[in-house]
């Protein structure tokens, strides 16, 4: 397995924050219907760009609040299912009207979609390597792991077929270290004084 991490050479983060993630949201809402059930579906899911672009009215599930993702780099066919907001689910089910039923949610080829989520991480002021569709897939994978869910709950969500993938966004440190730290730094001597 090559080596994998959440920060690139130069130590800059490869996934999108929280804050990011919902000027990311704003900024694509402005794109209208399609762009802002794209980015959402990206941002909810954690779900690879092609994964979102082959979804069909048939993968969503609107009783069960999910969507259900052919799950690529696997040598088999595997199905998973990534539960959605009501919100999220009912801007799905619109966009499906005007695609079609058993058309894709989207009729943009992979690049097109990235240049347009892209173009709305710009737009809300989100640069570096986290700055793609990619960044929101990370960055999914971190919120699990900070919101402390079950890493085999979060290997089944992502679609990962090994334990070591999903081990990766273990290493992030949340507001929980921050917390714990934040005990030590009272004794800093580089404190300002008071």
């Amino acid at each position: 397995m090559h080596n994998q991490s959440l920060y690139g050479p130069a130590g800059r983060r490869k996934y999108i924050n929280r804050a990011e993630g919902l000027r990311f949201l704003d900024a694509a809402a402005e794109g209208g219907l399609a762009d802002a059930t794209f980015a959402g579906l990206l941002a909810s899911t954690g779900c690879r760009i092609s994964e979102g672009l082959a979804l069909t009215r048939f993968q969503l599930d609107p009783a069960d609040g999910q969507v259900s993702f052919l799950t690529l780099k696997q040598r088999r066919t595997c199905w998973r299912s990534v539960p959605v907001s009501p919100a999220l689910m009912a801007m799905l089910l619109e966009q499906s009207e005007i695609a079609g039923a058993s058309e894709p949610l989207w009729s943009w080829c992979r690049q097109t979609a990235w240049r347009r989520m892209t173009a709305h991480m710009r737009a809300a002021g989100i640069e570096g390597p986290q700055a793609c569709p990619r960044g929101l897939r990370h960055g999914f994978g971190v919120a699990c792991a900070l919101a402390r869910i079950d890493p085999r709950v979060t290997q089944r969500l992502m679609g990962h077929t090994k334990t070591e993938t999903t081990a990766l966004y273990l290493e992030v440190l949340g507001p929980e270290a921050r917390e714990l730290l934040a005990r030590l730094w009272a004794w800093d001597a580089f404190e300002a004084p008071k």
